[in-house]
């Protein structure tokens, strides 16, 4: 005999729709989206690793500062390594960009042709996808440096700058600014050998086990080179940011996307279990006449939990359809609009599969089971008597008689559905945790960008190098008039000039594997630039050093030597308010003494003019605004539509989870609207009534998350920006972010409660005539 609770299911499902519908399109959305997302993240990260091999992506790479002989590529290949050369230019664009321009690479860190041929005249070249696009440049366009100009016959990927840093030390990598390019042979013979980048990369003979081996060969690799050549840059591939930057930031998108689903699923789950026991409510008689008949607690228990299950399943399973078709393209795109990838071959992800539609279900099935197990434990006779609370004998709230009759009225309301409300604030906490800090960003950058321009210790900075003969040990006397010959060569007459002296130093934060460069400046005495009066021995750190490290006055710092196993430590004794960068204040006898640079010498100038007198190779840097603003203009670039599309969800989930949850309220209050109504209260009056005490109750809901979301956000902030990248930006929140999220939210609320309205409207008064006792 077939069960007859089988019967109730298809009517039970229809007769609530709107519920089972709302919460239908959102899991599709967001389980389409998490899988999509999955599916197109591990396929990516999959042509990522497998480019390691597939393009045999270097161990790392040393420049030196004079070409290698034979003699020394010799003895530096019998420190177990192979070296190819990586030669390099770079060149300043016509567009206001910088192009670091390779030859084709034939061994090592082939390339991934995206479109087109690769160059084989000498007037074409293969530009970086990426830097192309952000530039608004395509194949059969022509690029100039003011001098040479060039064809582009291919957009390319470089395994080795799938993100584009510039420099290792860089806060944040920059697609705009900055890009790569390879050039035939041919080509490449048209630079002046002035202008090239002596530039090595190498493999070992025998691939280090695992990281720890791999610092250990490269520490041991870096001694010996420093025997044998004289280095300006050495990175090994575990600390190239233009390598790693890329896979770690995919491996941690997708865990947070894992932990967005699951927070949402555990609500949607809440949200059906309260929904399912108004219907047990309204049900109550039925329940407990099947329940005397013989049905178990167990078969109801099922018959119950089989809706939102069955809803669960059918969204999970047309999510991930769309996950592999739609979003899929969607979330790959995302990436494409950051960083320098291959191409793909999409992939099948069990781990899509377990994460989006096996997880989710296990959630709707044990939150569900533990809210009806406990509501199904009464007695049969109990539900026939429609008394299922499990407080018996609670006293009301006894209210002031002198409160207005509305306002007592609206106060039960709420004080009977305190479990809804409270779900509401969580669902809203979540929600505008979503909304702020997609409101936010765009505002945090816009503000970093003022206080920079604000805030800069000069309009230009010009920081030095010294050429090869200056560093010469051997050539004592060749050194000394090579130091001579130098200082006189960078002597300026821009009377705006002030000189300083420069160190750089790695710090690392406890936890984090990024390196941060701490820039050292020794001053002069009463600078102009620098308004600081310090005494002989006092160190001053940056305000952005201070807020990413978390350094008091008094603390002692550590700061490792880039290429040598030698630390040094400084006791802190002021703080500097400057957030352009992280770095050190002294002066610059004292910092000249600490690093042994000798009297008087000093690495660069502050300027609020360009300086036009000093020959560019002599020139090893110059800060200007442009360079300590890109981290926002990249992060601009790169997240500017995602911070659309998270707020828009956010007022999606914040209207879905409003929406259901008042309208339970108003299904448990149907019973008293239908008696309002043959006591003559119109429709106005019985929504001031029930949408008044739900209205009032989310606006205190929103205005409460507001501040909470903010110390939250401080601490998300801090501990993201951290660990995720080098250098320093600080949080700020815009006065006008929490006003547009209250006015947001009211504004979506305002949509539900014209839809609670109409669904007032429709409660019949014929209702007010059942269930009664």
């Amino acid at each position: 005999m077939r069960n007859p609770l089988r019967k109730r299911l298809l009517r039970e499902i229809t007769g609530d729709i709107g519920k089972y519908l709302v919460i239908f399109i959102m899991l599709v959305l967001f389980i389409g989206f998490v899988s999509g997302f999955i599916v197109a993240d591990s396929s990516m990260l999959k042509a990522y690793n497998d480019g390691f091999t597939k393009y045999n992506i270097e161990d790392g790479h040393f420049l030196t500062v004079t070409e290698m002989n034979r003699a020394q590529k010799k003895a530096v290949e019998a420190l177990g390594i192979t070296v190819y050369d990586q030669y390099y230019v770079e060149k300043q664009m016509e567009n206001n960009t910088k192009l670091r321009i390779y030859a084709d690479r034939k061994e090592v860190n082939t390339l991934c042709v995206m479109d087109g041929v690769m160059p084989s005249a000498e007037d074409e070249i293969a530009l970086d996808r990426m830097y192309a696009e952000n530039n608004d440049l395509k194949v059969g366009d022509t690029v100039s440096d003011g001098g040479i100009t060039w064809k582009i016959t291919a957009l390319v990927a470089l395994p080795d700058y799938s993100c584009l840093f510039e420099d290792n030390s860089d806060t944040m990598f920059d697609s705009v600014k900055f890009g790569v390019a390879v050039v035939s042979d041919k080509g490449f013979e048209r630079f002046d050998t002035n202008s090239l980048n002596y530039d090595y990369a190498w493999k070992y003979h025998e691939k280090p086990a695992g990281e720890i081996q791999e610092k250990e060969m490269s520490e041991d690799l870096l001694k010996g080179l420093a025997d044998e050549v004289t280095l300006s840059e050495y990175l090994p591939l575990y600390q190239n940011q233009a390598i790693q930057f890329t896979g770690d930031d995919m491996g941690g998108d997708m865990a947070m996307i894992v932990v967005m689903l699951y927070m949402v699923i555990v609500i949607l789950a809440f949200v059906f279990g309260i929904t399912t026991l108004d219907t047990i409510e309204k049900e109550a008689s039925v329940i407990g006449t099947l329940r005397a008949s013989g049905y178990t607690r167990g078969e109801l228990v099922r018959h119950y939990m089989l809706p939102p299950v069955l809803v669960t399943v059918i969204g999970a399973v047309i999510g991930n359809i769309l996950g592999y078709t739609v979003f899929k393209d969607v979330c790959a795109n995302m990436y494409y609009g950051s960083y320098s990838l291959p191409t793909y071959i999409t992939v099948w992800s069990a781990n899509a599969f377990w994460e989006t539609t096996v997880v989710p279900m296990v959630i709707m099935l044990v939150v569900n089971y533990i809210i009806l197990s406990r509501k199904l434990k009464m007695e049969p006779l109990r539900f026939l008597r429609h008394d299922l609370s499990r407080k018996q004998g609670k006293r009301s709230v006894r209210l002031n008689k002198h409160i207005p009759f509305f306002s007592r009225f609206r106060l039960r309301i709420v004080f009977q559905n305190v479990g809804n409300y409270i779900l509401i604030l969580i669902g809203i906490l979540f929600a505008n945790v979503l909304l702020m800090f997609g409101l936010m960003l765009p505002t945090v950058l816009s503000h970093y960008q003022d206080t920079i321009q604000d805030s800069m210790l000069s309009n230009y900075q010009y920081v030095l190098t010294m050429p090869t003969a200056t560093v010469d040990e051997d050539r004592k006397l060749e050194t000394m008039i090579a130091l001579l010959a130098f200082q006189n060569a960078v002597d300026t007459e821009n009377e705006d000039a002030e000189k300083f002296s420069a160190y750089t130093l790695d710090a690392q934060g406890k936890g984090s594997s990024i390196i941060d460069e701490i820039m050292f400046y020794g001053i002069e005495p009463d600078s102009r630039y620098v308004h600081l009066n310090l005494a002989a021995d006092d160190v001053y750190v940056s305000k952005a050093y201070a807020d990413k490290y978390n350094i008091k006055v008094g603390d002692t710092i550590q700061l490792k030597e880039h290429f040598e196993d030698k630390d040094y430590q400084f006791r802190v004794t002021g703080v500097y308010g400057y957030e352009g960068a992280l770095c050190v204040f002294m002066t610059r006898d004292h910092l000249n003494d600490v690093f042994d640079l000798g009297d008087g010498m000093f690495g660069g100038y502050f300027s609020d003019t360009e300086i036009t007198d000093i020959d560019s190779e002599y020139i090893g840097s110059v800060i200007d605004l442009e360079s300590l603003t890109k981290v926002s203009r990249q992060l601009e670039k790169s997240m500017g539509s995602n911070m659309q599309m998270m707020y828009g969800f956010a007022i999606l989930l914040f209207i879905v989870l409003i929406y259901l949850l008042s309208k339970v309220i108003i299904e448990k209050n149907a019973q008293s609207i239908s008696m309002t109504k043959i006591l003559g209260y119109s429709g106005g009056e019985i929504s001031r009534l029930y949408i008044v005490s739900t209205s009032i109750v989310v606006v205190l809901c929103i205005l409460i998350s507001i501040p909470l979301e903010d110390k939250l956000m401080q601490v998300i902030w801090s501990t993201y920006v951290s660990k995720a990248m080098s250098g320093w930006l600080p949080y700020y929140l815009d006065p006008s972010v929490p006003i547009k999220m209250f006015v947001m939210g009211v504004l979506s609320y305002l949509v539900v409660a014209v839809l609670e309205m109409y669904k007032i409207k429709k409660v019949p008064m014929s209702m007010a005539l059942k269930n009664v006792e």
